[in-house]
């Protein structure tokens, strides 16, 4: 599996104001939201350095989900980019990311919970909020009739995890900026679920979570 992962940016002509949908996730907030085939979503990371944890589900089969395994065994690449297109657990093409100003998103860091906030920083921060948590909130406010089971793997945009030449990993400052953004088209309909992260640990969120926005567009 290649690190030599070169990022690539492309803006996007899209105008906000014509968008079907538009919504600001506040700080440490969860997000459930249905895509239609051939629509277009995009993530834009407000105030910059923040992360935003995600989850993708076949609409019509919730038991297929984004999958971290086939996405990257076939791009050959273990970080996300312009082109990447996010496989299912089935194979399938989910969505492909068609304009990013960001250049570079992280698949192996994981979904904060309680227990790693414990196992990473101390017994004292097991109460904090977590994104497992905001996955736990959205899924038991919506009747999508996704449970704890189906929450996997998942895709950090914005993120900075570099992986270190022995295999492990390290959170650093994020490389994004304000009013950076990622865009993907949906290939078929899907469920997705957002965390943005509530993380005050480590320098994910630069120690000071900060809203996104979430912007869909019908297809032309």
């Amino acid at each position: 599996m290649s690190l030599n992962f070169k990022p690539r940016t492309q803006s996007s002509d899209l105008d906000p104001a014509l968008a079907s949908f538009d919504v600001v996730v506040p700080a440490g907030s969860p997000w459930i939201h249905t895509l239609r085939k051939g629509q277009t979503f995009r993530i834009t990371d407000l105030e910059g350095n923040q992360a935003v944890d995600t989850l993708f589900f076949n609409a019509a089969d919730i038991k297929e989900h984004y999958s971290l395994t086939h996405t990257i065994t076939a791009q050959g690449a273990l970080y996300l980019g312009l082109d990447t297109t996010l496989l299912s657990s089935e194979g399938k093409a989910m969505l492909r990311i068609v304009a990013d100003t960001c250049g570079r998103h992280d698949t192996l860091g994981g979904a904060c919970s309680c227990e790693s906030n414990t196992v990473r920083y101390a017994l004292d921060k097991r109460s904090m909020h977590s994104c497992r948590d905001s996955f736990m909130q959205a899924i038991g406010n919506s009747d999508y009739g996704l449970h704890k089971r189906d929450i996997a793997s998942n895709i950090n945009f914005f993120m900075n995890v570099p992986v270190t030449p022995d295999g492990g990993l390290t959170f650093e400052d994020g490389i994004s900026a304000p009013g950076k953004y990622v865009e993907m088209q949906a290939e078929m309909d899907v469920i997705v679920l957002i965390s943005n992260c509530p993380q005050l640990n480590n320098p994910c969120n630069g120690y000071n979570p900060t809203p996104v926005r979430c912007t869909v567009w019908d297809a032309a």
